[in-house]
């Protein structure tokens, strides 16, 4: 069973313009991800308009992107099942807005650097984050080649300090597990993850 969660901020990209993001605003689920129900999401757009484009789809199953259309506040599934999942869940992880700020040590045909970052970190679970976040030169982008993250991130019990791997990385997300938990926090995230889904 995929569910697309209550909360999940997910990005809908059309041609020629920027990035939408939605909210969405109740759990659905299916047993394929083509199945998905209309998804009631929060948005700006007027009655009437319409909207086709790429979605990042944040489920239970992982990340993956899949052609959308947005009419009427509701985000329905229209293309063929994808094969990019970014990466298949192992762990339960809870959406929500925790801001972050950090070094990402980038390794790329510049040779290998530190560029400090801020952002907010999108989902989480015991085992790894979605980050979304810019560099001190505000490019709407993270420079490619991001191997490894320091992060500090402000979360409902106070501050949670980690060392995160690159999963993924595209435009200003990065998606990435975790190498090191600072050990007070991490009997703390294990709770938190749970506390919703238990």
């Amino acid at each position: 069973m995929i569910t697309v969660p209550a909360g999940s901020s997910l990005t809908l990209r059309c041609p020629g313009t920027q990035g939408i993001v939605l909210v969405s605003l109740a759990d659905v689920s299916a047993p394929f991800l083509t199945d998905l129900p209309a998804i009631p999401v929060l948005s700006l757009d007027g009655p009437g308009v319409r909207r086709i484009g790429i979605l990042e789809l944040v489920t239970s199953a992982g990340v993956t992107w899949v052609e959308a259309e947005l009419r009427n506040d509701q985000l329905t599934v229209i293309g063929d099942a994808p094969t990019d999942v970014v990466q298949r869940r192992s762990s339960t992880r809870r959406p929500g807005t925790y801001p972050a700020v950090g070094t990402a040590q980038i390794e790329n045909v510049d040779g290998r650097r530190l560029v400090p970052l801020t952002g907010r970190v999108e989902d989480i679970s015991t085992t790894g984050l979605l980050l979304r976040a810019t560099t001190d030169d505000n490019l709407p982008s993270l420079p490619y080649g991001i191997e490894r993250t320091l992060l500090h991130v402000t979360m409902p019990w106070g501050e949670l300090t980690a060392a995160v791997n690159t999963v993924d990385q595209r435009a200003d997300l990065l998606r990435g597990t975790f190498e090191w938990i600072d050990p007070n926090a991490s009997d703390e995230l294990v709770r938190f993850c749970g506390s919703r889904f238990s």
